[in-house]
């Protein structure tokens, strides 16, 4: 299983990468809001490390493997999210996340349908099952500020300090994720997950 992949960019055709590493040039498939992402950024002479989400594509004759590239783990974990829809594999998702992440989690949290039919590939009726499934799930990723990069937290087993190292990681300052996450559990004193923390987090920030 290949999880992540550094190397230098040689080609860039649509939504595909080809990267040169030590001599083999690997075929890297990239969400549309990934590769505006990576468009903005300046990448030292085309050198760039991506996470990975490999998987293989099965086909009435073949079977081939694909890497599918983001900038950072919070990027792949909602690509994981998305997937858990029934009907939504990984080559649907990479066509449907052309919208920065914040904005497609946040229509999912206040059932946008007319936003999520915006989404390549996606009708009504997928929309609907994208809200069914994934509502007052996705709260952090609606936090996202769709920065260029994202750092990477130390887990912790304490959920306040899971939730802060979160935010740190989606590029708020420490300072300002303290008080974000200490406003939450004045009002939320029985959530008992690090999830159901950001959520409340999120709800308090869509309020400002």
């Amino acid at each position: 299983m290949i999880a992540r992949i550094s190397g230098k960019v040689t080609e860039k055709k649509g939504n595909c990468l080809l990267i040169d590493v030590g001599g083999l040039s690997y075929e890297v498939m990239v969400p549309t809001a990934v590769m505006e992402r990576i468009e903005q950024n300046h990448i030292p002479e085309n050198n760039i490390s991506l996470i990975t989400y490999h998987y293989h594509q099965l086909e009435p004759s073949r079977s081939f493997p694909v890497l599918i590239g983001f900038l950072n783990e919070v990027e792949k974990e909602f690509f994981e999210t998305f997937i858990t829809v029934s009907g939504i594999g990984p080559r649907a998702a990479l066509k449907a996340l052309n919208k920065p992440i914040s904005l497609i989690a946040r229509a999912i949290d206040e059932a946008d349908l007319n936003f999520l039919k915006s989404l390549p590939g996606i009708g009504q009726q997928r929309a609907k099952e994208i809200v069914a499934k994934l509502q007052n799930k996705v709260g952090k990723f609606g936090l996202v500020q769709d920065g260029p990069s994202l750092r990477l937290p130390v887990k912790s087993s304490d959920i306040e300090e899971e939730a802060i190292a979160v935010l740190m990681r989606l590029e708020y300052k420490k300072s300002e994720a303290t008080s974000m996450v200490h406003k939450a559990l004045e009002y939320a004193k029985d959530v008992v997950t690090t999830e159901g923390l950001l959520n409340e987090v999120y709800k308090q920030r869509k309020q400002i």
